[in-house]
Order: structure tokens, then C-alpha cells, then sequence
């Protein structure tokens, strides 16, 4: 079997705390599904750090903080980095599998 590369999903919220638990059930569901993926919450303000230190693929907003989607995809300018919006019911219910698969549908 080929071994896939690692995954790189950013999750973004305010402050970083809500999205804590969402990253744990996305990885646990990506554990499940032997899908090799680094899956890390960062608050808004440190989104300029992570994208120089990371090789991120895909950020994922909080539902509270869609409002920076554009903003979001200012900073990340020309990089091949996809950015969406968390889908809202599957945020709300934390449901991790559902989540980890909109970033990697983003991913391609």
C-alpha cells in the first residue's frame, strides 16, 4: 500500500478553546479511518504565525468567526491553501468524522 502524505487541517476560531475538542474527535476519526492528518486549533490572531511555521492544506473557520473568511484568504494569497467555513450543524454536534471529511474534500 502506498503511504499517503500527512494531511495539514488548521482549525481557526476565536479564541482556539471551542474548536480544542472538535480537533480531537478529528483525530480520533482520522485514527479510525487510518487517514494520516495533522489536525491543530489556532485562535484568528495567530493565523499569520501558523501559516509561515506549518505546511498547512486546508483552514476551517468556527462558525462564529466566519465573518473572516476573506480576510482569512487574504493572508494566504496565492498559496495552494484551501479555506472554508466549519459546516455549522456538524460543528455544533462536534461531530469530528464529518468535519475531517469537509477538509479533505477542500484538500482535493
Amino acid at each position: 500500500m502506498m503511504s499517503e502524505e500527512t494531511k495539514t487541517i488548521m482549525l481557526c476560531c476565536a479564541a482556539g478553546m471551542s474548536t480544542s475538542m472538535l480537533v480531537k474527535r478529528m483525530q480520533e476519526a482520522a485514527s479510525q479511518q487510518k487517514i494520516t492528518a495533522k489536525i491543530f486549533a489556532c485562535p484568528a490572531a495567530e493565523v499569520d504565525e501558523k501559516l509561515s511555521q506549518e505546511n498547512v492544506n486546508c483552514i476551517l473557520l468556527g462558525p462564529q468567526v466566519r465573518y473572516m473568511l476573506s480576510n482569512i484568504k487574504e493572508k494566504v494569497g496565492n498559496k495552494p491553501i484551501k479555506v472554508d467555513v466549519i459546516n455549522m450543524q456538524a460543528y455544533g454536534m462536534m461531530n469530528g468524522a464529518k468535519v475531517l471529511q469537509q477538509g479533505l474534500e477542500l484538500i482535493g
